[in-house]
């Protein structure tokens, strides 16, 4: 279901995917395709089964109407742009996948110890996780 390789842009299924596993319920559970077809139903007081939100997610169906994608959109609170406009897109995806990594308690501690720090401070914490990162990856795919 993912984009063909580094650098193509995602698919409507993987936008959709990324929104069910980013946007959680208040307990930080996944909301079920059930909850989000019914959801979706309301809103447009259209035909949206769960069985179409599944097909939606893994690809197994593509072109959906505006207005299908529109109660998604409201659904999981993004612009409608987030499926349409392959720039702005790409642009909310990050903000969806920080906001899908400040739920890890880790990474929100370490972001919030962060805003006191000066730029330069900013930068060698930068440079740490980097090089940490760069270590850790080849420690998983030596070569």
């Amino acid at each position: 279901m993912t984009a063909d390789g580094p650098g193509a842009p995602d698919t409507l299924a993987d936008r959709i995917e990324r929104l069910f596993r980013t946007v959680l319920r208040p307990g930080g559970e996944p909301y079920g395709n059930e909850e989000v077809a019914r959801a979706c139903r309301e809103a447009t007081g259209e035909s949206f089964s769960a069985t179409y939100v599944w097909q939606l997610r893994t690809g197994r169906r593509g072109n959906p109407t505006k207005r299908h994608l529109e109660a998604l959109a409201h659904f999981f609170q993004v612009p409608p742009g987030y499926f349409f406009e392959d720039e702005r897109g790409a642009e909310l995806a990050d903000e969806l996948a920080l906001l899908g990594a400040l739920r890890d308690a880790g990474v929100r501690e370490v972001a919030l110890r962060a805003r006191s720090l000066s730029p330069e401070g900013l930068g060698t914490i930068s440079d740490m996780i980097e090089a940490i990162a760069r270590r850790e990856a080849r420690a998983r795919h030596p070569e």
